[in-house]
């Protein structure tokens, strides 16, 4: 018997699916063992409603339905796990779909079967900024690109101590604006522009209105120069198929540390940076957990300020504006030096560091990001 084009890419795509627990091709990098942020459990688990074949039956019926130039859309997006820019897949919004003893949305239904299987209602989603229908309303067809949407990550209240700094390393906030010592630090190493202080060049940055720029570290070394960001969104990656950005794996380092070296090629496909209206939010795009530490995540009177873990796929609003402007700067004793045009945000990737870690400084990480916003 001939096998139809169709045929052959759905028989394609059901074999991308997202693995889940019990599968022999279950991919921990990609789910995690844990949740997100503040320890959440988010584990993934086989559907309880309904059996494999009924997923199977399910899938393939609908996805028969879907034209051709759809489901390479689709396919496109699956293989390449988001790295290729794909467009937005178009599909009925009010078609339901019934698994088991529950009914899922056919978004739901996809988003499930090719990202998060335990993925439960759409409130759990955000819509990425790369989609078309991203703040639109369309009440007859909504995008159904798994990958044109990421998992939302909240904080838990209270938050439980993480990743909490002692506060015996807190500087009192009556000390000047000194340059602190190499203990508070962990002898951070600037390396400026030729030319131009740190100070200087952020200053500059934002008289051409740049909303923030960024800076890569390699534990205690700045790696390359300050990346002015203009636009609304930015990629940073280490490798990625379709992307532009700053491309981390383009700078030249001198750092021989085989863990630097082995963080590097973890990076992948790295983050989202993205300015909306409300704030600034950070989609984990790579395959391992990335370590977020911002002032305006935590309480604004608290002395300490705790580093949030974000498992891949998911989102977190890094930075908020409103709470920002609540606050003097940035309650930290790790970067007191910085320059005062704005807020930082300090990511790590793959590596985490804290009170739960070896690492109690962010410079002992491999391979970190400082996201300097320009509050003018």
């Amino acid at each position: 018997m001939f096998r139809t084009k169709r045929s052959g890419l759905v028989r394609r795509l059901w074999r991308s699916r997202a693995p889940v627990e019990g599968d022999e091709e279950t991919d921990t990098r990609t789910h995690g063992s844990g949740g997100c942020c503040m320890g959440k459990s988010t584990k993934v688990a086989k559907c309880n409603s309904g059996t494999e074949a009924e997923l199977k039956a399910l899938t393939h019926s609908i996805l028969k339905k879907i034209k051709d130039k759809q489901l390479e859309v689709l396919l496109q997006a699956v293989e390449s796990k988001g790295g290729a820019r794909s467009p937005c897949l178009l599909l009925p919004s009010k078609v339901d779909t019934k698994l088991g003893q529950q009914s899922y949305s056919l978004p739901l239904l996809l988003y499930k079967v090719f990202r998060w299987p335990d993925l439960r209602h759409s409130s759990e989603l955000k819509r990425l900024s790369c989609c078309e229908s991203y703040g639109k309303i369309n009440p007859e067809l909504i995008c159904c690109n798994p990958h044109h949407m990421s998992r939302l990550c909240e904080l838990e209240s209270p938050p439980p101590p993480y990743s909490r700094y002692p506060m015996d390393f807190l500087k009192p906030p009556d000390s000047p604006d000194s340059e602190p010592s190499s203990a508070e630090t962990g002898e951070t190493t600037y390396s400026a522009p030729v030319g131009l202080s740190d100070s200087q060049a952020v200053q500059t940055l934002s008289e051409r209105a740049h909303w923030c720029v960024v800076a890569y570290w390699e534990e205690k070394t700045r790696v390359g120069r300050l990346y002015s960001v203009q636009e609304p969104s930015l990629d940073i990656f280490y490798d990625l198929p379709q992307g532009n950005g700053f491309c981390l794996g383009q700078l030249s380092s001198d750092n021989k540390s085989q863990l630097v070296q082995m963080v590097r090629a973890k990076i992948g496909y790295g983050i989202q940076l993205t300015r909306e209206a409300g704030g600034v939010w950070v989609y984990n795009r790579s395959c391992y957990p990335i370590f977020i530490k911002s002032a305006t995540l935590d309480n604004p009177d608290s002395r300490t300020l705790l580093v949030h873990k974000v498992f891949p796929g998911f989102s977190i609003k890094a930075f908020d504006f409103d709470k920002a402007d609540c606050l003097q700067r940035p309650n930290d004793h790790e970067f007191t030096q910085q320059p005062r045009t704005g807020f930082t945000v300090q990511i790590s990737f793959v590596k985490g560091w804290g009170q739960c870690y070896t690492r109690q400084f962010i410079s002992s990480c491999p391979c970190w990001l400082e996201v300097i916003f320009n509050n003018r």
